[in-house]
């Protein structure tokens, strides 16, 4: 009896195997379509912000929001898979992005009037969450406006990069990727975290 049950079963699957092989792949194709379907779009994104350019006095013009997602897009457009997300609670991360040389980023937007300047004390905030909170690998302050000479020196002492009004225009209008204006250096095999961005 068990016999011939288990060749009935057996001739069962074998008479059903296009159907459990169909069955099986779903999944599987599901999640290749899915991976495939967001790298077009990043790449699609990608083209479309290849040519953007923007000026100081159109970030003069921005709220905080907007300053942030802009620099969401430029760095989309330099190449980065990134997202802004700068609320109340950050923890010093307006935007942070993944690169597949230079590993993660986090920005640290700071929109402001033209003559406000940048201190010292958003530099240690930066330092202080970066790494242990975000896991980045490069952490940046940016801003329209200027940064003490105090806040540059400390930066450059415990290696948080800056950009400055001087060199948001060179960035940003003139084009110049961020990780060529900064000079960041290609990490060797550079593991960004499996986090989802987008």
């Amino acid at each position: 009896m068990l016999a011939r049950t288990a060749a009935a079963l057996g001739n069962a699957a074998l008479r059903a195997w296009p159907l459990t092989a169909a069955l099986a792949a779903t999944p599987l194709a599901y999640g290749v379509w899915r991976t495939a379907g967001a790298a077009a779009r990043r790449r699609t994104r990608a083209l479309l912000l290849a040519p953007l350019r923007i000026t100081l006095e159109e970030f003069d013009a921005m709220d905080d929001r907007q300053f942030e997602y802009a620099l969401r897009d430029l760095l989309t457009r330099d190449g980065f898979h990134a997202r802004q997300v700068g609320r109340a609670g950050d923890q010093g991360a307006d935007v942070i992005a993944e690169h597949p040389r230079l590993g993660r980023l986090v920005i640290q937007a700071k929109h402001t009037t033209v003559a406000a300047r940048v201190g010292s004390h958003v530099m240690y905030q930066v330092k202080g969450t970066a790494d242990p909170v975000h896991h980045a690998h490069i952490a940046v302050v940016v801003t329209n406006g200027h940064i003490t000479r105090d806040a540059k020196t400390w930066g450059q002492r415990h290696h948080i990069h800056w950009i400055d009004r001087d060199r948001l225009g060179q960035w940003a209008h003139d084009g110049i990727p961020l990780h060529h204006l900064l000079r960041l250096p290609a990490r060797k095999r550079a593991r960004c975290r499996a986090t989802r961005l987008l």
